[in-house]
């Protein structure tokens, strides 16, 4: 005696749809994600004030300079303050005056204006004032004109 064998009742789900929300969520979020921060650099702790403030209206075109330390797992520092150039390269402020040169004319390439474009400067809070003021003073020298200085919104705690 022969039996038959019974069909399996069990549905194989389609994944496609499912697929299909997820790379829709990805999208979403990607559209979402806040990119203005992407300049910012972690090992840069910013002073904080009560009257910082965002800008009142977006500036159409900046430029973002991280200021900071390098530290040991521990902390300390390792030397001068230095600014934290996109790419990886650590520059000393003091011999930022080339690589600002070349930024302005990439700028001007880019059909913008150099005076137009504002520096904001995202110095840590232990780098002296003097070398924030030096760095003022290149970017005058390389043709800026507009400097905005980055702190976070609350009470210093030094």
């Amino acid at each position: 005696m022969k039996f038959k064998r019974a069909a399996s009742n069990v549905a194989d789900p389609d994944m496609t749809p499912m697929i299909d929300i997820v790379f829709q969520l990805i999208a979403f979020f990607m559209i979402v994600t806040n990119f203005e921060q992407t300049q910012a650099d972690e090992r840069v702790v910013l002073p904080a004030d009560d009257l910082a403030r965002p800008p009142l209206a977006p500036r159409k075109d900046e430029f973002i300079i991280n200021i900071g330390f390098r530290r040991d797992k521990a902390g300390n520092e390792l030397g001068d303050a230095v600014v934290f150039w996109p790419g990886g390269e650590n520059v000393p402020v003091l011999d930022l005056g080339p690589k600002l040169e070349q930024q302005g004319r990439i700028i001007t390439a880019a059909g913008d204006s150099v005076p137009d474009t504002t520096i904001v400067i995202r110095a840590d809070r232990e780098v002296p004032t003097g070398l924030v003021q030096e760095l003022i003073k290149l970017g005058q020298e390389a043709g800026f004109t507009m400097f905005d200085l980055s702190a976070q919104v609350g009470e210093d705690e030094n």
